[in-house]
């Protein structure tokens, strides 16, 4: 088994991640058991029975009466928390050398006596991270006027544990005790039930029974001694409520109108529960009214009988469950009322290295809304870092056999500007840095132990770096494993480095997944939990939400920053290493400003605060935020406003989704385009958040959705047919769940704009805009929710009619622009929608000024709307002119928004933005589009894709222009001979894997990896060979000299874009631009003698440094007719020579001011580097070949 799956020091008390609360939430769908999700047993509490307050059945979020006692139990477990002493010694020795000012100045500031003493003051905090654990429930109360203790009284029970930071910037962990897991189940229809509290006992304790048998069948049989088992008899159920006043969501008129709420030791519980029921049982009191009659029974737990329960909300797991009930929003503020709870003195058992850590029970919690004081951010702490490895040549750096050489950190805190912490801990000397401390350690494990010692005392909330979660995070784990091996002093002194959370003695713990998201797509990470502290990685926060040919750290910083890193080449980084202090330094240099580059672009993509925002807007934790898609987002939000309507949603099992879900539906609609260069105005009529809006108007949603056999006994005036024939009611019959939400939404956005408009300090204009976005994001979420079809409440007929009340109002629109604004009706020109896509539609009115077509488009604008029910709004914002229209979502075009200048050139659908194409199709075509729309100058545009094609097929083009890159993804894995790849997820050969597969046998240290973007340029080849034969590594062709194919970068990449955009404009572009004088001068490569080819047998004949005649070698490098000449001809050659190092310089005096230095060499690897790397390259390729032609003079 990999070693970072599984951790070397497991816990002795069964602890959940949410990702096993989910996993075992979301497994109620597919039938799985609980006890299949689990890692390990949980550990078995002896003691204790179930003393429900109402009957047998009570619900056990009741108060209880219990004999006061102590809170904390002397004989409770803690034996994960226990460290040997020696080892807690030497750890501390390894880091005996940071100094009390390093340590202070890292630290928290202090506790303020005042939040020491519960009885006296509130406790106010911002939580980031939840989690759950297993335990057993407090004897009593944490608040001393309460003698009752809520939740289940015996058995194993969740606590939950919430991490957050306070105002001072205390870090707090709250213990949160009595919230027991629960999901409710349907009656079948033509069936009551006995309501008598006696007969809910009576249902518990069945169910109780077939809760238990099924767990320990899960488990293989018993297992367990007699003893335990009648300890935990009664801790499977705990109890059964019965609900008459809940309906489900699923329809106008639903059937299912009576539920049971069950109650359940744990959260794991719940698939089985769910199986149990939906397999079907015998409950007590529960009769048949209709026909047909109930089944024989339950025999003995083996086998079904008695009817199906239908499950609701089984598949919500147990930490957003706890957020609904209680109304807590994600990252918001808590107020732990004075004297409701306990502070864990260091004197007990504390199980945190939080500054503050208390027990309370969860209904005493106050959650406040984020508005006003309470939209606030605490200080929260930032750590972002980077480490460096020392990799062995050719090879790609291996926890098992290479060392860790310097872990760059950089702390900052939320709203403060300077760092609090900016280091390199380092092996060997190293030189200072100016504005970072150097922390140097003679051995690997002695750096390990240091940099985790800072870890802890820095105490960072969330964690950072640039591929920390894949590469930086799981080799520290397992270098720290490495180095134990076979060595057990070290082995002793690394056990505490797994330490990197908030709970003492609980080593970080890494997992493989797969994320998979409509939105996102499918990518395999490994997972690291860290107790109390949230990761964040900003490599796939930028996979996510942007766009971009490269996603290496220079080129990411490059587009957004303007900066670029300190880039140090891996083949020279064990030189740097073994080499003297000032070399470590260039080194340590390099790796802070790896650290340093990802809090920077967190700070200036505000991606905190926006995280913090969608949190609070969709009522999820961070963390669900990072690991899990689009949906839970809106599943949060319909839950919680369905327990505001006594709604409850049903749990729809994997595969099965609501009505019709497995069927396509027609989607958007585009009117067809008039393709056209247009010099005249073109006003574009957008509709305000058109989804929503349609949701919004038509009243679409589950609960209103009307079916079939229930149309007829409705008024004609009570509901209406959409345009796909799904009928709904109408808003004064019943206002639907979803409707509703996004009202809120868009409602709760016009404030956060308003405010952010008004907001005096950029801080807090920086917040209303990242909740702006979130309320937008949030609302164009929920119709791709219902149309998910294999989502967790996916419905066709809601995603359909959304769509197509969309083609409608498109349609609409067109019709009535096109009649209304004519000349008929007394306007100078008659209008014509020239292009419509999804939610906007482009209008030539006929004006020749955009100062003419502003009046007349905002006037379309309202009088369209007038004709829309509301709140669908059409509304004027921009103004093309000129436009150029190719086809269906491609066009370009200066966009106005005030007539006195254009904003920007807005194109889509281009090759100007398009990853898949090199820079010079890019370039080209930005290029082409400026002189056409900003330049009106088409016959310039045309000169100068002339001139290009012309320099390309002479083989003057830069191949930096001609690099394309692509990604590695799922599939390559067999092409490259990686494990697990299948021969049949990679078909059909690609250009860029085969390539990389090359590069794996040449140099597996430099080639790239899983996820990387592998850059390739298209070199000559025989004839006939394919693409993926011609791909070659640009850095390789240069230091080889291999002709590129210029033919195929025409052929392939040119021809098509060019064709595209000059097609509206001129007549037959193929001939025009792609033919002529301009391309009948072709540069023919001289055939190279690289591996492989066939110049491999030639042999070589010597020519004349003057002429290129053929001459003998023995008789020197002139001819005889060059020879008078030697001197001007080695002048020429010299010119050569000292025209290419002036070339070079001119480069590298830019590469120095690109990466901001002049005193160090710069070590760059090219991809998406702006410092010329490429040219570089090949001007030094130039200057080597110079030089070698000069020394052949006097040989």
């Amino acid at each position: 088994m990999d070693s970072r799956n599984d951790p070397s020091a497991p816990l002795s008390r069964r602890k959940h991640r949410l990702s096993d609360v989910e996993a075992a939430a979301d497994a109620a769908a597919s039938g799985i058991a609980a006890d299949d999700l689990r890692a390990g047993e949980p550990k078995r509490i002896r003691g204790g029975g179930y003393n429900p307050p109402r009957g047998a059945g009570g619900a056990p979020h009741d108060d209880m009466e219990e004999e006061p006692e102590d809170l904390y139990d002397a004989d409770a477990d803690f034996a994960e928390n226990d460290i040997p002493d020696d080892v807690d010694d030497g750890a501390a020795a390894a880091a005996a050398d940071l100094s009390d000012d390093q340590s202070s100045r890292w630290s928290r500031p202090p506790v303020p006596p005042s939040s020491r003493d519960p009885s006296l003051s509130d406790l106010n905090l911002q939580w980031l991270d939840i989690d759950m654990i297993s335990g057993r429930p407090l004897p009593r109360n944490p608040n001393p006027k309460k003698r009752k203790m809520v939740g289940a009284t015996s058995g194993q029970v969740p606590v939950l544990r919430v991490f957050g930071v306070n105002e001072n910037g205390n870090s707090v962990a709250a213990y949160i005790h009595g919230f027991t897991p629960y999901c409710y189940f349907a009656l079948p229809e033509g069936y009551d039930l006995d309501e008598s509290d006696e007969n809910m006992g009576s249902i518990r304790r069945v169910l109780n029974d077939r809760l238990r048998i099924m767990s320990k069948r899960g488990r293989g049989g018993g297992g367990g001694d007699s003893k335990d088992d009648a300890a935990d008899a009664s801790s499977y159920c705990h109890g059964v409520q019965y609900v008459s006043d809940h309906r489900s969501i699923m329809g106008y008129r639903t059937p299912h109108t009576h539920f049971l709420k069950v109650y359940v030791g744990m959260p794991t519980m719940v698939p089985t529960l769910k199986r149990a029921m939906e397999e079907g049982i015998d409950l007590p009191g529960v009769r048949k009214t209709s026909k047909g009659g109930i089944g024989s029974g339950w025999d003995d737990g083996q086998g079904g009988g008695g009817p199906s329960y239908q499950p609701f909300e089984c598949n919500v797991p147990f930490v957003l469950r706890f957020m609904i009930d209680r109304k807590i929003t994600g990252a918001g503020w808590l107020t732990l009322p004075k004297g409701t709870y306990a502070l864990r003195d260091e004197g007990d058992k504390r199980q945190t290295h939080c500054q503050l850590e208390v027990d309370i029970s969860f209904n005493e919690i106050v959650a406040h809304e984020p508005a006003g004081e309470w939209n606030k951010i605490a200080p929260l702490r930032v750590l972002s870092f980077d480490i460096e490895c020392q990799g062995r040549k050719g090879h790609f750096p291996e926890a098992e056999m290479d060392p860790v050489i310097q872990i760059a950190n950089v702390v900052s805190v939320y709203g403060k500007k300077e760092p609090v912490a900016q280091n390199v801990f380092t092996l060997k000397g190293c030189l200072p840095i100016v504005g970072a401390q150097v922390i140097s350690s003679e051995t690997e494990e002695d750096m390990l132990l240091k940099w985790r010692a800072f870890l802890q005392k820095t105490d960072a909330d969330i964690i950072t770096g640039y591929n920390v979660q894949n590469f930086d995070i799981p080799y520290l784990l397992d270098r720290a494993d490495a180095l134990g091996k076979g060595n057990r002093d070290v082995a002793s002194k690394l056990r505490v480095f797994r330490q990197w959370g908030r709970i003492r003695g609980a080593p970080a713990k890494m997992r493989e997944t797969m994320f998979s998201s409509a939105a996102y797509g499918r990518r395999a990470n490994v997972e690291t939990t860290i107790d109390g502290r949230v990761i964040f990685d900003m490599l796939p926060y930028m996979q996510r939400n942007h766009k971009l040919s490269s996603y290496t750290l220079n080129s990411v910083c490059a587009e957004f920053l303007g900066q670029q890193k300190e880039d140090v080449h891996h083949s020279i980084i064990s030189d740097l290493q073994n080499g003297t202090d000032e070399d470590r330094h260039r080194l340590a240099t390099y790796c802070l400003k790896d650290a340093l580059l990802p809090q920077r672009l967190m700070d200036k993509l505000s991606v905190l605060i926006n995280y913090v925002e969608m949190a609070r807007v969709t009522g999820v934790p961070v963390s669900f935020l990072i690991s899990r898609g689009q949906q839970i987002k809106v599943f949060s939000m319909i839950l919680r406003k369905c327990q505001n309507e006594k709604l409850l949603v049903p749990t729809l099992n994997k595969g099965r989704g609501a009505a019709g879900s497995d069927v396509g539906y027609e989607g958007a609609t585009v009117l067809d385009p008039i393709k056209s260069y247009y010099e005249d105005p073109i006003a574009t009529l957008d509709f305000a958040s058109l989804y929503p809006s349609i949701m919004q108007a038509y009243n679409l949603c589950y609960s209103t959705l009307v079916s079939p056999q229930d149309v007829p006994s409705l008024d004609s005036a009570e509901y209406k047919k959409s345009e796909n024939g799904n009928v709904f009611v109408h808003s004064h019959v019943k206002k639907g769940i979803l409707p509703t939400i996004l009202g809120e939404l868009l409602s709760a956005r016009k404030r956060a704009k308003r405010d952010m408009k008004n907001a005096p300090t950029a801080f807090e204009k920086a917040v209303q805009n990242g909740r702006q976005l979130a309320l937008k994001v949030s609302a164009n979420s929920v119709y791709g929710f219902t149309g998910a079809g294999v989502g967790q409440l996916p419905c066709l007929p809601i995603a359909s009619s959304v769509t197509s009340y969309g083609r409608l109002l498109l349609e609409k629109t067109k019709a009535y622009v096109e009649e209304k604004f004519t000349v008929a009706h007394g306007y100078k020109y008659d209008a014509q929608v020239i292009y419509g896509d999804t939610d906007s539609v482009m209008v030539k009115f006929g004006t020749a000024t955009v100062e003419e077509t502003f009046p007349l488009a905002i006037e379309a604008a309202e009088k369209c709307s007038e004709i829309f029910p509301n709140p669908i709004l059409l509304e004027f914002e921009k103004v093309y002119y000129p436009y150029l229209l190719m086809n269906k979502k491609r066009y370009a075009g200066l966009l106005w928004t005030n007539t006195d200048k254009y904003d920007y050139m807005d194109t889509k659908g281009l090759e100007t933005v398009r990853r898949d194409n090199c820079a010079l199709v890019r370039e080209v075509i930005q290029t082409s589009l400026d002189k056409i729309l900003i330049g009106r100058n088409v016959p310039g545009a045309i000169n100068y894709v002339k001139s290009q094609i012309a320099d390309l097929l002479q083989n003057k083009m830069d191949i930096s222009r001609l690099v394309i890159t692509k990604s590695l993804n799922k599939g390559a894995e067999y092409a490259l001979g990686l494990p697990g790849g299948k021969k049949e997820d990679y078909k059909m050969k690609q250009a860029h894997v085969e390539l990389a597969a090359r590069m794996r046998k040449r140099d597996a240290g430099s080639a790239p990896q899983m996820g990387d973007r592998v850059p390739y340029v298209i070199i000559t080849g025989a004839k006939g060979a394919a693409n993926f034969e011609k791909a070659e590594d640009p850095v390789y062709v240069l230091e080889n000299n291999i002709p590129i194919d210029c033919k195929w970068y025409l052929t392939n990449q040119l021809s098509k874009p060019l064709t595209r955009i000059f097609e509206p404009i001129i007549d037959n572009v193929e001939k025009s631009l792609l033919q002529g004088d301009h391309t009948r001068k072709i540069f023919i490569p001289t055939p190279t003698a690289r591996k492989g080819s066939l110049m491999m047998f030639a042999a070589k004949k010597a020519t004349c440094l003057g002429c290129k005649a053929s001459i003998d070698p023995k008789q020197g490098h002139l001819c005889k007719y060059c020879v008078p000449r030697e001197g001007n001809i080695y002048l020429e050659k010299l010119a050569v020579l000292r025209e290419a190092e002036l070339r070079y310089a001119r480069l590298w005096a830019e590469a120095q001011r690109v990466h901001g230095t002049v005193h160090t060499d710069i070590m760059c690897t090219g991809d998406g580097c702006a410092c010329h790397f490429y040219r570089r390259k090949k001007v030094q390729t130039d200057i080597r070949l110079a030089q070698e032609v000069l020394d052949k003079f006097g040989q």
